[in-house]
């Protein structure tokens, strides 16, 4: 089945990768701390970073025809161990019981100078729990 790359507007300018795919109806997501107006990473600690990832995670999704609650599966990269009680704090602002599946990786670094977190996630449109 060919994909169709999703234009949302948050993708980083600077590297070679679509921040949406979809396939029939998944879609592949993946979001940053980026401002999508200026192209910088947000300033902060993790909460301001795990926001505005998820912000443009659901920018992302929406933009595919979906919602946050389309989401079945997520994955969350962190370069701190210590960050995962304020991602898990600002996570549940946006996603609620039953929750998607999801994995934490703790990561040595991210590519982008001061990204404390990167997310992707997978979607299923029409299957809003």
């Amino acid at each position: 089945m060919p994909f169709e790359t999703i234009a949302t507007g948050i993708a980083p300018s600077s590297a070679p990768v679509s921040d949406a795919n979809r396939a029939g109806n998944h879609v592949w997501l993946v979001a940053i701390a980026e401002d999508p107006r200026t192209g910088e990473i947000v300033q902060g600690g993790i909460e301001e970073q795990t926001r505005q990832t998820l912000k443009n995670l659901d920018q992302a999704v929406r933009a595919a025809g979906g919602t946050l609650a389309d989401i079945v599966d997520v994955r969350v990269f962190l370069i701190e161990r210590t960050d995962a009680k304020g991602m898990n704090a600002v996570y549940r602002e946006f996603f609620v019981a039953p929750y998607p599946v999801r994995a934490t990786v703790v990561v040595k670094e991210l590519l982008a100078d001061g990204l404390r977190i990167e997310i992707t996630a997978t979607a299923v449109l029409g299957n809003a729990r």
